[in-house]
Formats: C-alpha cells, sequence, structure tokens
C-alpha cells in the first residue's frame, strides 16, 4: 500500500502537462467551430442585405456547403433569426433566393431544420400581401411558395430538394399504389400553381418598356426564376408521366379535372401530350438540359448522307419497280417486240401507273425518314437521361468522398490523442518505477494516497473513454468504407448501363448505315434501268418514223397494188372511229372542266364577299378600340386624380402637330380606302395612331391647362372636350357601312389648330434682352467670371495671410487647410473658365460661316442664354464661397455652409460645361480640355469638402466636454436637455427639408422658363 502510495506522488508532476493537452485540443475544436459560425455569419450577412442587387453566388455557395459542413441548418437560422425581414421588403425578397436554395442543394437536414419556423413563413406572407406595391406581393407568393414546397418535401420525403429522380424512384415514391399517384399528381399541380404564380407576378411588376435585365433591380427580381424554371422543368416531366400512368389504371371521365387543370397551366404549349392515347408517352421528351461536348458528334455522318439521300430520292421510288411488273418486265421492260404492237395510249397509261407507284413510294419514304427522325430524337433523348443521371451518380460520389475525408482528419486525430494517452501511460510506469526505488523516502506522504487513487481512477476511465472513442471511430471508418464501395458499386452499373445504351445507339446507327447502303444500290440499279427505258423509248420512235416511212411508200405503191388499197381504207376507217371516240371524249372532259370552272368562279365570289365582310368587321373593330381610347381620356381629364398633372405647352405644341400630321395621313388613306375597298393596311395604322395621338394630345391640354391662367385654362379645356367629341363623331361613323363615306375628320383637325394657338400663347418667353446684344452680354458675362475668380482667389490669399500672422495650433492648421483647398478650386475653375472661352470661340467660328459672332449669338438665343445663365452661376457661387470662408475663418461661420458652397459651384461649372458642349464636335481638342477641366473642378471640390470635413473633426476633439467633474443628477439633466435639443433639431431639419423642396421646385420653374428649357426639348 505504502508503495503504490508513493507512485501515485509521483504521477503529480506530469499529469497537469497531459491533462493541458487534452485541453488544448478541445480548445481547438471550439476555435474551428467559432471560425465556421463567423464565416457562415459573414457569408448570410453579405448574401441577404438591404441593397437592390442580385444575390452573389459566391455568397449563396458558401451558405450551401456551410448546411453539409454542420449538416443542417442550425447556424443559417440563428443569423436569419437577427434580421429585419418584416422591415424590409427588399431584405425578405433575398432571404427567401438565399432560403430555396439552400432548400435545393443544402444538405437533406435544411428542410427538417426549417418546418419549426413554417408558421413564421405564412405570418410574414400574410404580413407582406397586405403591401400592394414594390416587393410586397412579391415576397408573400415567394414564402407561400416556400411553404408549399416544405410541406411538398414533408409530406414525399422520396423526392430531394432538388426534384432530381429516375423513373424507377417515381414509382417507388407512389408504392404502386393508383390513390398514391392520383393524390401526388393533385400535390404537384398546387406546387407548380406557386411556381408559375411567382413567375407571373415577377413578370407584371417589370417595365416591359425598356430592358430591365441589364439593371441591378431588374436582375434582383429576375434571379430567382431560375430556380422555379428548375423546380417547373421536373414537375412538368413527373406530372406528364404520373398522368399518363393513371390513364392506364383509371377511366377518362375520373381524370378530366387532372387533363383541365394541366391544361390550364401549360396552356401555351404548341403540341400537347394527348393522354387519351398511350403510345404518346414514347413521344414524351423529358426536359432535361444537357451542355452537350465540343467534339463533333459521331452520328454527323449518317446525318449528311440523310441529306444526302433526300436530295437524290427522286430516283429512290423505282426500287419496287420488279415487284410490281415482275421479273420479265425487269430485264426488258419495254419490249414492244414482245406487245405485238402496242399503241400510244397504252404507253401513256403505263406512264401513268409509274407515277402513281413512284408518289406512292415518295409518301413512304417520308414516312420512314419521319420516324427514323423521331427514333432518334428519342435515343438522344434518353442518352440526354442516361447522362443527367450520370451526372447526379458523380455528385453523390463526389459527396461521400468528402465525408469520407472529413471522417478521416477525425480519425488521425484521435489517433493523436491515443498516442499522447500511450505515452502518458508509458511515462507513469516509468514514475511507478522509480517510486519503488524511493518508497522509504517518501512514506510522510501516505496520508494523500486517496487523492491520488481517485485521479488514478479517473485517468483509468479517461484512458477507457478514449479507447471507447477510438472503436467508435474504426466503426465509423468501416461503415464509411463500405459506403464507399457500395457507391463505387453502382456507379459501375450505370457505367455499365450507359456502356450498353451506348453499344445499342452505335448498333442501330449501323443497321440505319447498311439500310442506306443498300438504298443507294437500289438506287444506282433503278437508275440503270431508267437509262435502258429511255433508250427502249428512243429505238420505239425510230421504229414508229420507220412505220410512217414505210406508209407512204404503201399510199404511192396503192396504183401499182389494188388489192392492197381495201386493207388501208379499212385501217383509215378504224383512225376515223377513233378520232371520233377521241373528240368526245374530249368534249366531256371540257365540259366537266367548264363546271369546274363556273364552280371556282362562284367559290372566288364568295371568298370576295367574306373578305370584304371580315375587312368591315376589322376596320369596325379598330374604329371601336379607337373610340374606347378617345372615351378613356376624356374621362381621364374630368378624374379628379388627374388635377395634379401638369404639363408644359411646348409638349402640348408637339404632340398637337405630331396629332395634325396623323390626321393628314388619314385622310389619304380614308380617301383611297373609299376609292378602293381591299386598300384597308394603310387605313387600320393610321386609325390606331389618330386614336393613340389625339387622346394623348387630350390628357397633354388637361394638363397644361392645370398651369395656365383661369381663362385660356378654360378656353383650352373646352377646345380639348369638342376635339375629343369630334373625334368620337368620326369614329362612330367609320363603323356604320352607310356612313363610312361620308365620314369627315376636318372638324378635329380645326380643333388642333384651335389648341395649338392657345399653346403658343401660353408658351414661356425668354431673356429680357435684344437679340443684338446678345453676343456683347455673353462677352460681358464671361469677363466678370474671370473677374470673379480672380477677386475671390486674391481674397483668400489675403485671408491665408491673416491667419498666419493671428493663428496658432489647430485653428491655425485647420484655416490653412481649408484656405489652400479653396485656393486649389478657384484655380481650376479659372482654369475650366479659360476652357471654356476657347471651346466657345470655336464653336461661334465653325458655325456661323459668313456671318459675325453677333449674328451667330442671336441665331442661337437659346443657347446663349444658357451659356450666360451658367456664367453668372459660377461668379456668383465663387463670390459666396468666399465669403462664407471668411466667416470660418473668422469663427462666426459653419463648416457646413462652406461645403454647401463648394458643392453649388461644382454644380454651375457642370450646369457651363453642359451648356459649352451643347455644340461643340465631340473630336474637338478644345472639348477635350474642357472636360479634364471639369474634371479637376471636381476633385477640387472634393477636397475642400474632404478638409473642412477634417477640421470640424479637429474643432470636435478640441471640444470635447469633461464628466470628470459632474454629479449624477447634473448628468441625468444634460441627458434630459440633450434629448429635447435633439427632439427640437430633429423637428427643424424636417421642416427644412421641406422647405429645400419647395425652393429646389420654384428654382427649377423660374429656371426653366428663364432659360427655356422647355421650347429646347421641344425642338
Amino acid at each position: 500500500m505504502d508503495r503504490v502510495s508513493s507512485t501515485m506522488k509521483q504521477v503529480a508532476n506530469p499529469l497537469p502537462k497531459v491533462l493541458s493537452r487534452r485541453a488544448g485540443g478541445g480548445g481547438g475544436l471550439e476555435a474551428e467551430r467559432e471560425s465556421f459560425e463567423r464565416a457562415q455569419t459573414v457569408s448570410i450577412n453579405k448574401a441577404i442585405n438591404a441593397q437592390e442587387v442580385a444575390v452573389k453566388e459566391k455568397h449563396a455557395r458558401t451558405c450551401i456547403l456551410g448546411t453539409h459542413h454542420e449538416k443542417g441548418a442550425q447556424t443559417f437560422w440563428s443569423v436569419v433569426n437577427r434580421l429585419p425581414l418584416s422591415g424590409n421588403a427588399v431584405l425578405c425578397w433575398k432571404f427567401c433566393h438565399v432560403f430555396h436554395k439552400l432548400l435545393r442543394d443544402g444538405h437533406s437536414n435544411v428542410l427538417k431544420d426549417s418546418v419549426r419556423y413554417k408558421n413564421e413563413l405564412s405570418d410574414m406572407s400574410r404580413m407582406w400581401g397586405h403591401l400592394s406595391e414594390g416587393y410586397g406581393q412579391l415576397c408573400s407568393i415567394y414564402l407561400k411558395l416556400l411553404r408549399t414546397k416544405m410541406e411538398f418535401h414533408t409530406k414525399n420525403p422520396r423526392f430531394p430538394g432538388n426534384l432530381q429522380m429516375s423513373d424507377r424512384q417515381l414509382d417507388e415514391a407512389g408504392e404502386n399504389d393508383v390513390n398514391n399517384f392520383f393524390q401526388l399528381t393533385v400535390e404537384m399541380f398546387d406546387y407548380l400553381e406557386c411556381e408559375l404564380n411567382l413567375f407571373q407576378t415577377v413578370f407584371s411588376s417589370l417595365d416591359m418598356s425598356r430592358s430591365v435585365s441589364v439593371t441591378a433591380a431588374g436582375q434582383c427580381r429576375l434571379a430567382p426564376l431560375i430556380q422555379v424554371i428548375l423546380d417547373c422543368s421536373h414537375l412538368y416531366d413527373y406530372t406528364v408521366k404520373l398522368l399518363f400512368k393513371l390513364h392506364s389504371c383509371l377511366p377518362a371521365d375520373t381524370l378530366q379535372g387532372h387533363r383541365d387543370r394541366f391544361l390550364e397551366q401549360f396552356r401555351k404549349s404548341q403540341n400537347p401530350p394527348n393522354f387519351l392515347r398511350a403510345s404518346a408517352l414514347s413521344e414524351h421528351i423529358s426536359p432535361v438540359v444537357v451542355i452537350p461536348a465540343e467534339a463533333s458528334s459521331p452520328d454527323s455522318e449518317p446525318i449528311t448522307d440523310l441529306v444526302e439521300m433526300d436530295t437524290a430520292s427522286q430516283s429512290l421510288f423505282d426500287n419496287k419497280f420488279d415487284d410490281i411488273f415482275g421479273s420479265a418486265f425487269s430485264c426488258d421492260p419495254f419490249n414492244f417486240n414482245s406487245q405485238n404492237g402496242m399503241n400510244k395510249d397504252d404507253k401513256d397509261r403505263l406512264i401513268e401507273q409509274l407515277y402513281g407507284e413512284i408518289a406512292a413510294l415518295k409518301e413512304e419514304l417520308e414516312n420512314f425518314k419521319a420516324e427514323s427522325a423521331r427514333g432518334a430524337v428519342q435515343l438522344r433523348g434518353r442518352a440526354s437521361e442516361l447522362e443527367a443521371e450520370l451526372a447526379e451518380q458523380q455528385h453523390l460520389k463526389q459527396q461521400a468522398q468528402d465525408e469520407s475525408e472529413f471522417l478521416r482528419t477525425e480519425l488521425e486525430e484521435l489517433k493523436k490523442q491515443r498516442e499522447d494517452t500511450e505515452k502518458a501511460q508509458r511515462s507513469l510506469t516509468e514514475i511507478e518505477r522509480r517510486a519503488q526505488a524511493n518508497e522509504q523516502r517518501y512514506s510522510k506522504l501516505k496520508e494523500k494516497y486517496s487523492e491520488l487513487v481517485q485521479n488514478h481512477a479517473d485517468l483509468l476511465r479517461k484512458n477507457a473513454e478514449v479507447t471507447k472513442q477510438v472503436t467508435v471511430a474504426r466503426q465509423a471508418q468501416g461503415d464509411v468504407e463500405r459506403e464507399k464501395k457500395e457507391l463505387e458499386d453502382s456507379f459501375q452499373r450505370v457505367s455499365e448501363q450507359a456502356q450498353r445504351k451506348s453499344q445499342e445507339q452505335a448498333e442501330v446507327l449501323e443497321t440505319l448505315k447498311r439500310e442506306l447502303a443498300a438504298s443507294r444500290q437500289e438506287l444506282q440499279v433503278l437508275q440503270g434501268t431508267l437509262e435502258s427505258s429511255t433508250q427502249a423509248g428512243a429505238e420505239q420512235n425510230s421504229r414508229i418514223s420507220s412505220l410512217e416511212q414505210e406508209r407512204d411508200r404503201l399510199s404511192q405503191a396503192a396504183e401499182r397494188h389494188g388489192q392492197d388499197m381495201a386493207a388501208l381504207r379499212a385501217e383509215l376507217q378504224q383512225l376515223r372511229d377513233t378520232l371520233s371516240r377521241e373528240q368526245e371524249s374530249s368534249r366531256t372532259e371540257l365540259e366537266s372542266l367548264q363546271t369546274q370552272l363556273r364552280d371556282k368562279e362562284g367559290a372566288e365570289q364568295a371568298l370576295q364577299r367574306r373578305l370584304a365582310e371580315e375587312q368591315r368587321s376589322l376596320l369596325r373593330g379598330t374604329a371601336r378600340e379607337a373610340e374606347r381610347m378617345v372615351q378613356d381620356a376624356l374621362a381621364r381629364m374630368e378624374d379628379p386624380a388627374h388635377i395634379g398633372c401638369t404639363g408644359s405647352a411646348d409638349c402640348l405644341l408637339s404632340r398637337t402637330l405630331a396629332a395634325s400630321e396623323c390626321v393628314e395621313r388619314l385622310r389619304d388613306a380614308h380617301g383611297k380606302y373609299l376609292s378602293d375597298g381591299t386598300a384597308l393596311g394603310s387605313l387600320l395604322p393610321c386609325l390606331a395612331l389618330f386614336a393613340h395621338l389625339v387622346s394623348d394630345t387630350l390628357l397633354q391640354g388637361s394638363a397644361t391647362s392645370h398651369v395656365a391662367p383661369v381663362e385660356p385654362a378654360d378656353r383650352l379645356l373646352e377646345l380639348c372636350r369638342q376635339c375629343g367629341s369630334e373625334a368620337l363623331s368620326y369614329l362612330s361613323a367609320l363603323q356604320d357601312p352607310g356612313t363610312v363615306g361620308g365620314a369627315d375628320c376636318s372638324p378635329v383637325t380645326a380643333c388642333l389648330g384651335r389648341i395649338s394657338t392657345i399653346a403658343e400663347e401660353l408658351r414661356p418667353r425668354g431673356l429680357d434682352v435684344k437679340q443684338e446684344e446678345l453676343g456683347d452680354l455673353v462677352d460681358k458675362e464671361m469677363a466678370a467670371t474671370a473677374a470673379a475668380i480672380e477677386t475671390a482667389s486674391a481674397r483668400i490669399e489675403e485671408m491665408l495671410s491673416k491667419a498666419r500672422a493671428g493663428d496658432t495650433g489647430v485653428k491655425l492648421e485647420v484655416n490653412e487647410r481649408i484656405l489652400g483647398s479653396c485656393t486649389g478650386l478657384m484655380q481650376a475653375i479659372h482654369v475650366l473658365v479659360l476652357a471654356s472661352k476657347d471651346l466657345q470661340r470655336e464653336i461661334v467660328e465653325s458655325g456661323r460661316g459668313a456671318a459675325s459672332p453677333k449674328e451667330f449669338y442671336a441665331k442661337n438665343s437659346r443657347w446663349t442664354e444658357g451659356l450666360i445663365s451658367a456664367s453668372k452661376a459660377v461668379g456668383w457661387g465663387a463670390t459666396v464661397m468666399v465669403d462664407a470662408a471668411d466667416l470660418v475663418v473668422q469663427g462666426k461661420g459653419t463648416f457646413e455652409e462652406l461645403m454647401v458652397c463648394s458643392r453649388e459651384i461644382a454644380a454651375s461649372t457642370a450646369q457651363l460645361v453642359a451648356a459649352s458642349k451643347v455644340k461643340a464636335d465631340k473630336d474637338s481638342a478644345n472639348l477635350c480640355k474642357l472636360q479634364q477641366a471639369s474634371r479637376g473642378v471636381n476633385q477640387a471640390t472634393a477636397g475642400v469638402v474632404a478638409s473642412t470635413k477634417a477640421g470640424r473633426s479637429q474643432v470636435e476633439e478640441k471640444d470635447s466636454m469633461d464628466f470628470s467633474s459632474m454629479t449624477l443628477t447634473q448628468i441625468k439633466r444634460q441627458e434630459m436637455d440633450s434629448q429635447v435639443r435633439v427632439l427640437e433639431l430633429e423637428n427643424q431639419l424636417q421642416k427644412e427639408r421641406q422647405k429645400l423642396g419647395e425652393l429646389r421646385k420654384k428654382h427649377y420653374e423660374l429656371a426653366g422658363v428663364a432659360e427655356g428649357w422647355e421650347e429646347d426639348a421641344a425642338e
């Protein structure tokens, strides 16, 4: 006992090292877990944010890999639960997109971890359903879709998240029970309805008048449709297969609802499957997308041969000659010596019979080609399906390899821990041996024997636990090896099956090649037969010629051979009888042809009457639709919601001019239609355009009257109503066939002219300056601007010298930085003004021709007025900024005033650049200099703002409050005062923003009237 006690005393020193190593290993796992959660949190927050852009694939992929790493979605939901999904629609939309990806491609336990949040998703869907604008309805429908998807996969656990299944797996999902298949089809229809509803809602929310797919907002809305399309393709395929299976087991009347629902969801299908015909299942091709390899397909050569065979198909139709006429005709088909004088009619009938057989053979060949093409399409579809299954098996194999690698890593860690334990045991044995030798020297430590025994027991228990963990790890490794071997066996079986299918396809292609070669040989034989037939026909023609010559010789010898005259007369009588019969048959045929001609003429007249009636119906429909458009415009004029709409007189003039031109074209098209009833093609487009332009003119006139004086506004509204009434009268006359000839659009033209007159009166006038004085005014304003900038630069230099003389410390540093940036801004503006003068001089020289600069300015008065206004704004802005800088240096002004002034100068210089660029050549060197100077002004403005912000930060740091000497009551009092001050400032901020909006609106109106923006836009 004493010996054991002394031995345990020796263990007290090395044990903490072993425990520290084990504790270090546990800390490493915790660090790895924290690193994983941190990375997942960052990726989820980057994928699901409030920016209206599409979710980046790399962030979504990281989330998917995270679910496979932790075998679930606990981390995902722990991060998502902290996001304000109910307060931001874009955030909720992107969450739905990422969650949809996880349900499809994430770990299988994602569904189990997400089912508990199904009610929260339903509540959120109802909440977003009350918002009819923006992403509200989209989020509501998408959340309903996700809930439906979760319910579907919960009820049918055999379906994976990505819905990729083979036909065998689909049969196993229904357990070969027709009731299960019936219910499964209904659930798939519900699933498809949600998918298609989201698809339709997203497209209806987009602006189809422009390309929204290239914008970030459009991509944000369209990105989730990729997952929808992938789901719909599989659901469509499974629905078709299940419906065919149900039709093979149940009566057609029972499944009428299923067929109606299928056709309702896929009403745009060009060739829907016929479920009442069981053989139509073989024509169905699963919609699987497979990226083809870059190498050419092995069956390209047979396809080329088929095309070549098609070009020579006319000669191939004679391949049945032997079957029709026998071997005797095959050897010598036109041997007229053996036919004992076959006449010409028999030969024609034979040729017609041959042509009929050729047409039948041609139809048979076309059917054979169609069957071959369908067979090739089916084989390619089956090959695509096998390739998809092979890709799925490869994906599963890769997942198994990843899991095996992960388990192998854990096993190595356990082995390392076991080695550490063995080292501890060896050191423990060495300590026991030394303790036995020194037993007597440590007898005084017997009282701690029980404690060391307990420690030893703990170590033994830990050793047993480690041994048990190693055993479990070995068992897990064995399971992984078995699963790996099973996957390799299944992959081998799939590979062998794919190889067998490829061999079968190769055999089919070889069979087609052999049949093609045999057909070509038959074609060559038939070509030889046709050539021999042609030669026989030539010989027969030569024989007929010789017979005619012989008949001539017999006629000449008739006087000497009287006994032959009777025979010749009999032959002549026979020929006359034949001729009379032919004339009778020709007369009968002529009568039948005349009867057919009369029938065709009657049918043509009926078609012409029907065409005229359809044209009148089309004209009535178009006029009725145009009438509805004009009535809608008149109704919108009276709508109180339209009172807030305003318009300009220039826009009204442009609309009125376009409407007048359209009325003239409509009058010409109407006249052509009255003279030629078939000339409806030119009238209908003019009629539709007439309705659009007149409606637009009425609405624009109503909008213009809202900003016009009372008397012109009343007259304008009355004329708009009168114009609408005249247009309705004209369109009503076009709908009646009795009044279409008397329809006149002249009153509409007169009303449009009077509307144009009032619009001319309402047009704003420009600057009250004579045109001949514009040139001098431009030079004066540019010179005044340059002088104002030079004066401002001099004042800034003066203020800088005063600041250096009177200020010190932080104040001197702040003032030097601010005044230095202001000096740089003035220099940049000076360079911009000089570049603008050079460009202006170049524009005048290139555009005036033989006229003087003043005449050029007078000719382009609107452009000149804009240039003058921009120059004034630049000079005024420079003066105001110098005053603001002076107040800041003196301590009387604020930094915000200086930042606002610098930004105002940047805006004024941008206006000057825009006014100069209007008439400049795009390749002008002075224009490039002006643009560079404009960029310099923007950089200098940014420098002023940055230096001002930096100075404000330094001043605020210097003036920081000292709370060390304040009591709790004083701090609470100042806190309440600060809250009161914050509320007052927020109220003032809101009022100032409203005031700023009104000022900007008024400034825009005055600037538009002064500079003629509306007239320039109309021109």
